[in-house]
């Protein structure tokens, strides 16, 4: 059963966002993941939610995508991340 990380991402330095952006798409395609969205245009049309950024990522599994957070690889880009965001980001698991 498919598991999606949703983010919404305030970028707070441009440049070490962009090595992130850079970094991270052949590590997520490692673990199985891909992008369903990746930036984009935003339209808030109930509640007072005000999204910077909007990524949404689809694993096979919740187990693969949990791995895919905790890994090795993934663990020095999360740093960077950290650093150039401020980031709310849950897990979902699909039907």
């Amino acid at each position: 059963m498919a598991a999606y990380l949703i983010a919404d991402i305030e970028v707070l330095d441009a440049a070490a966002f962009e090595q992130y952006r850079q970094l991270v798409p052949p590590v997520i395609a490692a673990a199985g993941g891909r992008y369903l969205v990746r930036g984009g245009e935003i339209k808030v049309v109930e509640g007072s939610w005000q999204p910077r950024r909007s990524v949404v990522l689809e694993f096979p599994s919740m187990a693969a995508l949990e791995a895919f957070y905790a890994s090795s690889e993934y663990a020095p880009l999360l740093a960077l991340r950290l650093r150039a965001t401020r980031s709310n980001i849950i897990f979902v698991q699909g039907l």
